[in-house]
């Protein structure tokens, strides 16, 4: 038996101001540097170790990453980051308040975009600053080959994100936890609840009541071979 550890980041300024977030790089709010903090502080309690740790490319979950690690002592253990486990791109709504959201399009129509797993929200244009295509960090990756340029979204729903998190996560992270590797994976709501989908075998309309917290350590104890799910818990 292996076992895997995911983490949400902390409650972000975005969750703190009810914003769709998706790709925005925004950083913690004070109560999520205290939930990051905490999560390492509960970790090292029952005693938990790292070999390495993976994250997304935005600055929300690294710093709960390094918090974490800070906490446990292993700030220089092995780092991985990759925008396959950025959060959902929320399209168009990114920036919007998600109350005001529902007032213009209907409680029934935002709760589809959240919660359903195959449909996308409206999707942003290529002239939009949202779109990542437009920003310095997107540019960089798909300049140096770590993203093509169709994978840059306009738009996703969890499909969409389950389609990067998936080979990311069975190419390099699953190897890693085979081999025996400690591993913690420091993510998002959604791409986290993509990998979830993917450990238990989920279907689009079992995943939908998934709800993961902000900064509350999940654990997965999985065969050491198949990675099949033995048990799973919150510390």
């Amino acid at each position: 038996m292996v076992k895997l550890v995911l983490i949400r980041h902390g409650q972000s300024m975005w969750n703190l101001e009810n914003k769709f977030t998706g790709w925005t790089d925004v950083d913690l709010s004070p109560k999520g540097v205290e939930e990051a903090t905490e999560a390492g502080r509960t970790l090292k309690k029952d005693g938990y170790t790292f070999d390495v740790a993976y994250t997304s490319v935005l600055m929300r979950a690294n710093k709960t990453m390094d918090l974490v690690l800070k906490e446990l002592g292993l700030e220089n253990i092995e780092k991985h980051y990759s925008w396959r486990l950025n959060e959902r791109h929320y399209g168009a709504l990114q920036g919007l308040n998600k109350a005001e959201s529902a007032v213009k399009w209907g409680d029934e129509q935002v709760h589809i975009w959240r919660r359903s797993a195959n449909v996308q929200p409206p999707a942003l244009t290529k002239d939009d600053p949202r779109w990542p295509g437009n920003q310095e960090l997107y540019r960089h990756l798909v300049e140096t080959g770590e993203m093509e340029e169709e994978d840059l979204p306009l738009t996703e729903c969890l499909v969409d994100t389950a389609r990067r998190v998936k080979p990311y996560f069975d190419k390099e992270i699953a190897p890693a936890v085979k081999s025996g590797k400690k591993v913690l994976i420091a993510a998002h709501g959604n791409s986290l609840r993509a990998l979830v989908m993917e450990l238990e075998h989920l279907s689009a309309e079992e995943i939908v009541g998934v709800e993961i917290p902000t900064g509350k350590p999940l654990v997965y104890e999985l065969d050491e071979n198949t990675l099949e799910v033995l048990n799973k818990y919150y510390l």
